[in-house]
C-alpha cells in the first residue's frame, strides 16, 4: 500500500502565516506540521509516499523534505492545480497508486493514537474503503457520521444540525478502485469534489468500514487547532505523544538527558 499526504489549498484561515509559506510547513513545538502525518503513515509500515501541494508551495516541501531520506521514508512529489476538494487532490495520485490500495492523509493532521490496526485491518478487507472517525464537540466543522447502532447510515458534510458528534478524521484507506469512483462524483454546491461524497459511494455499495479512535486529533487549520497542536507536542515532548510499540521502535533512550527524547530518531 502507498501512502498520499494531502497538503494543498491556500491556507486562508491562517493568514498572515501562510501568504508566502504551505500551512502544512508551519512549526508544531519543535518540527514542521508536516512531519506528523509522515510519521503516522511510516508508522503503520506505508513508506512510499506522495506529497501533494498547490503550485505554488511545492519548491517548498522539496526543500524541506528532499527524498524523505532522513524520515526513513521515500517522497514523491505532485501538484493540484486548482483546490477543488480532497477528493480532487487524491485523483492526482493516480498514476502513483498504480492500481494498487492508498492511504491519504491530510497534511494539517495530527494522530494521537496509532492507526497501524486500521491499516491491518484494511489490509484484510475485501475491498471497499475504510475511515477513522472520532467524537469531537464541534462535529458540524466537519463530514458527520450517522449511526443506527453500530452501522453508518449516512455521512454528512458539515450539517447545521448534525445528527452525532462522531466526525470523520483526516485518514482514509481505499482500494484500487477509488480513482474510478472520484470520476463519477460531481461538484458540490461549493465547487468542490467532497471526500463525503466519495466515502458515501463505498457507504451505498456496502464496503465502507470505520475504526474509532479515542486520543487527541487535531486538525491544524485554524489559529486556534494550531495553537491547540503545538499545546499538546510540548506536552507531550517527552515521548508520550505516540504508542508504547512505536516509542521503543523510533525514540530510544537519550542517555545525555536521562531520558527518552521526542523524535530523537529524526
Amino acid at each position: 500500500m502507498k501512502g498520499v499526504i494531502l497538503a494543498g489549498g491556500l491556507g486562508t484561515r491562517l493568514r498572515p502565516l501562510t501568504k508566502v509559506i504551505n500551512k502544512s510547513i508551519l512549526p508544531v513545538y519543535n518540527k514542521p506540521l508536516i512531519y506528523y502525518p509522515i510519521l503516522t503513515l511510516r508508522e503503520t509500515g506505508i513508506k512510499d509516499i506522495l506529497i501533494i501541494s498547490g503550485p505554488e508551495h511545492a519548491g517548498q516541501f522539496l526543500d524541506l523534505l528532499a527524498s524523505g531520506k532522513e524520515l526513513g521514508v521515500n517522497l514523491s512529489y505532485d501538484i493540484q492545480e486548482e483546490p477543488k476538494g480532497i477528493a480532487h487532490g487524491l485523483a492526482v495520485a493516480e498514476d502513483f497508486a498504480d492500481n494498487g490500495r492508498v492511504a491519504l492523509i491530510l497534511g494539517d493532521n495530527i494522530f494521537e493514537d496509532s492507526l497501524v490496526k486500521a491499516v491491518q485491518d484494511f489490509e484484510k478487507q475485501e475491498k471497499g474503503a475504510k475511515i477513522i472517525i472520532k467524537q469531537m464537540p464541534n462535529p458540524e466543522r466537519f463530514g458527520v457520521v450517522k449511526l443506527r447502532g453500530n452501522k453508518i447510515v449516512d455521512i454528512i458534510e458539515k450539517p447545521k444540525r448534525p445528527p452525532s458528534n462522531w466526525m470523520v478524521t483526516g485518514f482514509y484507506l481505499y482500494d484500487s478502485r477509488v480513482f474510478d469512483m472520484i470520476r463519477k462524483l460531481k461538484p458540490s454546491g461549493r465547487g468542490e469534489y467532497e471526500i463525503t461524497d466519495l466515502n458515501n459511494l463505498y457507504l451505498k455499495e456496502g464496503t465502507l468500514t470505520y475504526q474509532k479512535i479515542k486520543g487527541r486529533w487535531i486538525d491544524a487549520g485554524t489559529f486556534d487547532s494550531l495553537l491547540e497542536a503545538n499545546n499538546f507536542v510540548a506536552k507531550k515532548f517527552n515521548h508520550e505523544i505516540f504508542s508504547k510499540n512505536q516509542r521503543k521502535k523510533y525514540f530510544p533512550k537519550n542517555k545525555k538527558r536521562g531520558r527518552k527524547s521526542f523524535y530523537l530518531a529524526l
